[in-house]
């Protein structure tokens, strides 16, 4: 907000004269005779100067809506002082002081001409849409007193020109000006208001605005200035208002400001401003108004504060004070708004703060208290309008006495350790918004809902992510009509969705995911209207989707996934023609799509039918979906050949068609898709040739036409030069030009069609011979002596490599070549020529080690069974015999030329992970885990997640690989547990092994949520677990828990710190303190992850979804280079 303070002169009078009269002789020579002399006189004189001028000016602006300019007509030169925004002099015949064209939403620029108006004493155009520059000659009007050109377009520097000794206001907020602030506007002696607010002005304030004795306000909020405040300023005998809000300035705050005996109002926030907030000394400073929030002030809050005993409002939110808030604020008797927030400040809130009687807004957000509310806080605040104290860490129940504070209108107790029963809130009549979100709060009998009804102004209801159970009470229909979002995802609550809901007719938002609803979707649904975004996935949800789903004209978002949905998609859905993201993922919907889906062109996030029971073709309509960005029908019982109308969905960037019937060619039309970056169409029956135009596919990273019936020679460019991209296994007739594809090689380079009845026959010789070989090998390993049970779970669709091979690959398992070495066994980089780029790494079983026979077997069920971008692709197996008949067993990985995390946290050999790029890693391991953990039948679990464990790609993409230790968890059906399943044995690596493991407990996905929380707190901290600084009971978590938040700077890697100008990021907006809230999250995170008790971690589908979060409120800071 931008403080103004203006002193206009005064109206000024229109005054007719003898000038007139000449005007009309002058105007009309058609009908007159008037002598030559005689008319010279007249177009010569100051009032004839005038009328032309006005007309000049007219000519050079239009869209005149509001018909201001309509009666300046060019034959009135008589009665131009009576035209609409023109004022005349009362005591100077005909001449015009005073132009007010304010709001007439006038377009054009100001000419120079207007300087021909020698009285002019008031120019007021604002809010207009007014461009070009300010005319420089502006500054030869010597009677210029006031000059308003707010809220327009208009562009250029401010000119320097401005030199009227009667200018007393210059307001020219909101415009797109840009340079410096002249100096010599601090040489105008009369000047009281100077507004520059909202421009793009830079440099430094000038100095000379410190020697003006008559300026009164001085508004430079929203430009880009720099430098620091010149403390001249606080010379300024007469300034009451200094608004230097949302710019770069920087250094410290000048002492003499605190100390100045007019300043009334401070607003010096969202800067850069350093250093502690000065000490006040003058106990009479008028001062009523102080903002300081967004910089990067430190110290503590001063008691000296109290001393402003006028003080109505103090903003210190957002810096980096230490200590407690002083006692003295409490005693400030005026004190109306009151915000600290976002300070991370430690320890109580002193209760005096609560007894403030004459607070209205009070923010002790996202700080660190152990409070708990004062019971009495509803009679002690009984003017407070908003109370905020989200993520204050505060405890207990929430006092029932708050529902006294009549006045409340917001209420924000949000993400706090808030418990015990709801209270009700039915007697603040005048309540908007009421977020109690992530808190441990209970529903008790729902009562305070039915209490809620009359809370008639309710606009916002968050009771998302707590411990409501019980069924919604039908009380819930009775909450006002005036209520927009009602959010109560995350929490148990069960029964099913009262018929009632649609009663809410004014809703826009209406979550309740992640419960235990059951039942149908009532009909009601279809009474709001005005819903936007629908989301009740992840419940349990039967029957068929209500066909009144389509009265919903203004659905932007409809996720109905992860439910019991049966029965057809219902067509109705095509009525609502604002959908933007629809996804009905993951229930057991049957029939066909319907083609209304695909007459919403407004269909531009995504289309998500996967994991149904879907028949029939896909419609050829789908090509209408022009700006679709993901289309995923996989894992239905779709037949018939995919769409050419496909083609047409040219923005698509991802497409899963896989694990249906399809059958038929990949269409040409496919060429169109040239910004696709995935393309699944695996397990179908499709045949044909892979075509040529995937290889110009530049933004495709992932295509996976794995298990069709595909035929011809393989491309080799593009996406098909990184095997870790493409996935072609189980297409016996495909072959390749080059050894280094895994395939059978063709027997000419033709591509041609006539070449396929010989491939087929080629590749029909070939699987007999494989099958022969098999049969010959099962019958030499029935005759060993050694046991060969682990060699039937082989890689069969990967192509074989022999002890010799990897000899050879690897320079005779050279020490040069060892990458690393681990429990079972070690790893070397080698080069075999079969793969795209050669360079693979190899990891070869110590089978004298314990375990290691077992650790092969399970690294090669774990990796035949999953397939996720960020797990390390096993490119094929290798069981046999080496050259002194001794048992060999290896892995063939991909190679990951960044190397391990590990490596990267600690080797001074490499450049130090930035911020950005550790919680990329966070992100990508996450991701890893939620697919083994949630996506995966049966699930598994890693059971030695480390960073050395950790690959990072060429894009510094985080892979997790070595898969020996990993359990496949029993499903709910299973009756036994193989012994490559089996939940015993090694549970991890010292460090990160979960502390219940100990003590006997089974293998269960917690272990790894607890490993994975230690990685975040290694990689925060660039401590191992095992440093010798952690000792006598200290532990990693428990050394980075004793510091949070306050202290966490202190613990930081220190490379995180000298890092942050290598983000990307914006410093000059105040990102160290958005940094520093990721940061602190990403811990928050970690420590949630590695508590001592199971049930105290989340599951990685929630961890998952919060670093997911955590990367998106990063990259909000980042700017492009």
């Amino acid at each position: 907000m931008c403080d103004r303070q203006r002193r206009p002169v005064p109206p000024l009078g229109t005054l007719r004269s003898s000038w007139l009269l000449i005007l009309v002789v002058h105007s009309c020579l058609s009908s007159f005779a008037v002598h030559p002399a005689a008319a010279a006189a007249s177009s010569s004189s100051p009032s004839n100067t005038d009328f032309q001028t006005l007309l000049c000016l007219k000519l050079h602006l239009s869209n005149d809506p509001g018909g201001f300019l309509g009666s300046w007509k060019q034959n009135d030169s008589i009665g131009f002082c009576r035209w609409p925004g023109v004022t005349c002099s009362k005591t100077n015949t005909s001449r015009v002081v005073a132009l007010d064209l304010g709001s007439s939403g006038l377009n054009g620029q100001i000419p120079p001409c207007i300087t021909n108006l020698t009285l002019l004493a008031r120019i007021h155009f604002p809010d207009n849409q007014l461009s070009g520059q300010i005319p420089p000659e502006l500054g030869q009007l010597s009677r210029l007193g006031y000059l308003n050109l707010s809220s327009n377009s208009l562009s250029g520097s401010i000119p320097n020109t401005l030199s009227s000794t009667y200018l007393e206001v210059i307001d020219l907020e909101s415009n797109k000006l840009t340079g410096g602030i002249p100096g010599e506007l601090g040489m105008l002696r009369n000047l009281s208001v100077l507004n520059l607010a909202g421009n793009s002005l830079t440099g430094n304030i000038p100095i000379s605005l410190g020697s003006s004795t008559s300026l009164v306000s001085v508004v430079l909020a929203n430009n880009t200035l720099t430098g620091p405040i010149p403390s001249v300023l606080a010379n300024c005998s007469s300034l009451q208002v200094l608004n230097l809000v949302s710019n770069n300035l920087g250094g410290g705050i000048p002492p003499a400001l605190f100390n100045s005996t007019s300043l009334r109002r401070l607003n010096l926030g969202w800067n850069n401003f350093t250093g502690s907030i000065p000490d006040v000394s003058n106990v009479d400073s008028p001062l009523q108004y102080l903002t300081l929030s967004v910089n990067g002030l430190t110290g503590t809050i001063p008691s000296s504060l109290g001393n402003f005993s006028s003080l109505r409002l103090l903003y210190l939110a957002a810096n980096h004070f230490q200590g407690s808030i002083p006692v003295s604020i409490s005693k400030l008797p005026n004190l109306q708004e009151l915000d600290i927030s976002y300070n991370y400040l430690p320890g109580t809130v002193p209760p005096s703060i609560f007894n403030i009687s004459s607070l209205t807004y009070l923010s002790l957000a996202v700080n660190d208290f152990t409070n708990t509310l004062p019971f009495g806080i509803g009679y002690t605040l009984p003017n407070i309008q908003t109370l905020i104290l989200q993520q204050g860490n505060f405890q207990g129940k929430i006092p029932a006495s708050l529902a006294n504070a009549t006045n409340l209108e917001s209420i924000n107790l949000g993400a706090n350790a808030f418990n015990g029963i709801i209270p009700s809130f039915g007697s603040l009549y005048k309540l908007k918004q009421l977020i109690l979100a992530s808190n441990q709060l209970e529903a008790g009998d729902w009562s305070f809902m039915s209490s809620l009804a009359n809370c008639t102004r309710l606009e916002v209801l968050s009771l998302a992510t707590n411990k409501l159970q019980g069924s919604l009470p039908s009380s819930i229909g009775s909450l006002a009509n005036t209520l927009g979002a009602l959010w109560l995802h995350a929490n148990e609550i069960s029964g099913s969705i009262p018929p009632e809901t649609g009663s809410l007719t004014n809703l826009v938002w209406l979550r309740m995911e992640q419960n235990y609803i059951v039942g149908n979707v009532p009909g009601t649904i279809g009474n709001l209207a005005n819903l936007n975004s629908l989301d009740l996935s992840r419940n349990k949800l039967s029957g068929q989707i209500p066909h009144s789903i389509g009265k919903l004209g203004q659905l932007n978002e409809l996720f109905l996934q992860d439910n019991n949905f049966s029965g057809p998609i219902p067509s109705a859905l095509g009525d609502c023609k604002k959908l933007v993201n629809l996804n009905l993922s993951c229930n057991t919907l049957n029939g066909s799509i319907p083609k209304e889906l695909f007459s919403l062109y407004s269909l531009t996030t995504g289309l998500d039918l996967s994991h149904n029971q879907l028949s029939a073709q896909i419609p050829q309509e789908v090509g209408s979906l022009i700006n679709i960005g993901l289309l995923n029908f996989s894992n239905n019982h779709i037949s018939g050949k995919i769409p050419t109308t496909l083609g047409a969905c040219v923005r698509l960037e991802s497409l899963h068609l896989e694990g249906n019937f399809l059958d038929g060619t990949i269409p040409d039309s496919f060429v169109n898709l040239k910004g696709i970056s995935e393309i699944d169409l695996s397990r179908n029956n499709l045949s044909g040739e892979i075509p040529n135009f995937f290889q110009s596919f530049n933004s495709l990273k992932l295509l996976n036409l794995s298990f069709n019936n595909l035929e011809g020679q393989m491309p080799e460019g593009g996406i098909f030069q990184n095997s870790s991209e493409v996935f072609v296994q189980g297409n016996i007739m495909l072959c390749s030009s080059s050894p280094m594809l895994q395939l059978p090689l063709c027997l000419a380079s033709s591509r041609h069609r006539h070449t396929s009845r010989n491939l087929k026959i080629i590749g029909i010789s070939v699987a007999l011979v494989l099958v022969s070989l098999s049969c010959l090998a099962f019958i030499i390993l029935k005759r060993s002596k050694r046991s060969k049970q682990s060699d039937r779970h082989s890689f069969t669709e990967m192509k074989n490599f022999s002890y010799a091979d990897l000899v050879k690959a690897t320079n005779g398992f050279s020490s040069d070549n060892l990458l690393g070495s681990g429990t079972y066994g070690s790893v070397y980089k080698g080069i075999l020529d079969s793969e795209a780029n050669g360079i693979v790494a190899i990891k070869v079983f110590n089978l004298d080690e314990l375990g290691a026979p077992k650790s092969f077997v399970a690294e090669c069920e774990a990796f035949r069974n999953t397939r996720h971008r960020n797990l390390v692709r096993v490119i094929s197996a290798c069981s046999t015999w080496d050259n002194k008949g001794n048992d060999f067993k290896a892995l063939i990985i991909e190679y990951m030329a960044n190397g391990t995390l590990e490596s990267w946290i600690y080797s001074e050999m490499r450049e130090p992970l930035s911020l950005d790029s550790r919680v990329t890693i966070a992100v990508d391991i996450a991701a890893a885990l939620d697919y083994l953990h949630n996506r995966c039948m049966p699930p598994i679990v890693h059971c030695d997640l480390k960073p050395s464990n950790v690959l990072l790609d060429n894009a510094m993409g985080a892979r997790l690989s070595d898969f020996g230790l990993a359990k496949f968890l029993p499903t709910h059906n299973s009756t036994s547990i193989t012994s490559s399943t089996s939940l015993g044995g090694p549970r991890g690596s010292i460090g990160y092994i979960a502390p219940e493991y100990g003590f006997g407990s089974k293998i269960s996905t917690e272990g790894d949520v607890y490993s994975y929380g230690i990685i975040i707190l290694e990689m925060v901290t660039g401590k191992r677990p095992t440093d010798e600084l952690f000792n006598n009971g200290l532990s990693i978590h428990k050394f980075v828990r004793n510091a949070f938040p306050q202290k966490i700077g202190e613990i930081l890697d220190p490379n995180i710190v000298q890092n942050f100008g290598d983000e990307g990021v914006d410093h000059e907006k105040h990102a160290t303190v958005g940094m520093m809230s990721c940061i602190l999250q990403l811990v928050k995170l970690g420590l949630s992850c590695s508590m001592e008790t199971p049930n105290d971690r989340p599951t990685m589908l929630n961890v998952y979804a919060e670093v997911s979060a955590i990367k998106r409120a990063f990259s909000a800071l980042c700017v492009e280079k």
